[in-house]
């Protein structure tokens, strides 16, 4: 069994069962925003020498989301970036992103700008 895979199980069979601590209202109405954004954005995620379509990648950065969620680790959108969208946990190597023939950028990047934009047309309001 590869060592990422032990890992990984090992991470989903420490999560306490029915223990989960929330981030405030505020900041899970930004994070859901983000992951829907990926979800629907078509662009491509690349992570761990792969490229994977928008919906695989709103499904792993879920996965680390719930994970860090569950070990009261993400309390802000800005945390939810940083500590599950931007790197591989396992190899620490940054996540990419590519939206059609736009030019390969970090998926920090893309998602800091996503926030910014979210919070700028929320303070129009």
């Amino acid at each position: 069994m590869r060592w990422s895979v032990v890992l990984a199980l090992t991470a989903v069979m420490t999560l306490p069962v029915g223990a989960r601590a929330e981030p405030p209202p505020h900041a899970q109405a930004e994070i859901n925003y983000l992951l829907g954004f990926v979800r629907a954005s078509g662009c491509e995620f690349y992570r761990n020498g792969t490229w994977y379509d928008s919906e695989r990648a709103q499904e792993h950065l879920r996965y680390k989301y719930e994970y860090l969620s569950a070990h009261d680790r993400v309390a802000t959108a800005e945390e939810f970036i940083e500590q599950a969208a931007t790197k591989s946990s396992l190899t620490g190597r940054p996540y990419l992103l590519r939206c059609g023939r736009s030019k390969v950028v970090t998926s920090e990047e893309w998602l800091r700008a996503a926030l910014a934009r979210l919070r700028s047309s929320a303070a129009d309001y």
